[in-house]
C-alpha cells in the first residue's frame, strides 16, 4: 500500500469511527455527555471537542502548504486559540464533525506523492515555530484523532455502551 493509499484509508477510518462514536454517544442524555468524568478533557463532550479543535488547527496549517480546494471551507473558519474552546451543544458538535470528516475525505484525494515530502512551516497555538515534513505531520494528525477516540470509547464503555470493533484493521482490504 502506498503512503497516499494509506492516507485515504486513514481518512475513511476517521470518518467511520467518528460516525460510530457520535452515534453511540447520542444514546446518552446530554447531561451525561457533558458530565465531568475526570478524563483528560473532563467529559465525553470535552474529548470530542478537543479532537475537533485539533483537526481545525492542523487542517488550517495544512491549507498553507498547497491550494487544496477541499480545505477552502477550513481556511474560512476562525482559528481556534487553544485546545479547549467549546463549540455549542452536542448536536452542533456532531454536525461540525460530520462536515470536517467529509472535508478530510475529499482532501485526502487531493494530496500528491510530491506533497508528502514538503516542509510544513507553522506556529503552535502558543507561538512556537516549527518546520516538519508534511507526510509525518499528516500521520500525527490521524494518530491524534485515534488516540483521543480511544479515550472517548473508554468513557462510553464506562457509561455502559459497547462500541464493538474499533481497530483500523477492520477496514484494511483483505489481500486474499
Amino acid at each position: 500500500m502506498s503512503m497516499l493509499e494509506h492516507v485515504k484509508l486513514m481518512a475513511g477510518y476517521n470518518e467511520w469511527m467518528n460516525t460510530r462514536l457520535y452515534e453511540a454517544a447520542s444514546a446518552l442524555p446530554e447531561t451525561e455527555i457533558f458530565a465531568d468524568k475526570g478524563a483528560f478533557f473532563g467529559s465525553l463532550y470535552g474529548t470530542l471537542n478537543h479532537i475537533r479543535l485539533g483537526d481545525v488547527i492542523w487542517l488550517k496549517r495544512f491549507a498553507t502548504l498547497a491550494a487544496y480546494p477541499a480545505l477552502d471551507e477550513v481556511r474560512a473558519m476562525p482559528a481556534p486559540d487553544g485546545f479547549d474552546q467549546r463549540s455549542g451543544d452536542f448536536g452542533e458538535l456532531r454536525a461540525l464533525r460530520a462536515r470536517l470528516d467529509a472535508i478530510i475525505r475529499q482532501w485526502a484525494g487531493e494530496i500528491s506523492e510530491a506533497d508528502l515530502g514538503l516542509v510544513l512551516r507553522y506556529r503552535s497555538v502558543n507561538g512556537m515555530q516549527f518546520a516538519r515534513e508534511f507526510g509525518a505531520s499528516l500521520m500525527h494528525f490521524f494518530n491524534h484523532q485515534t488516540h483521543h477516540r480511544g479515550q472517548a470509547t473508554t468513557l462510553l464503555s464506562q457509561a455502559g455502551i459497547d462500541m464493538g470493533p474499533t481497530d483500523l484493521v477492520v477496514l484494511v482490504p483483505n489481500a486474499a
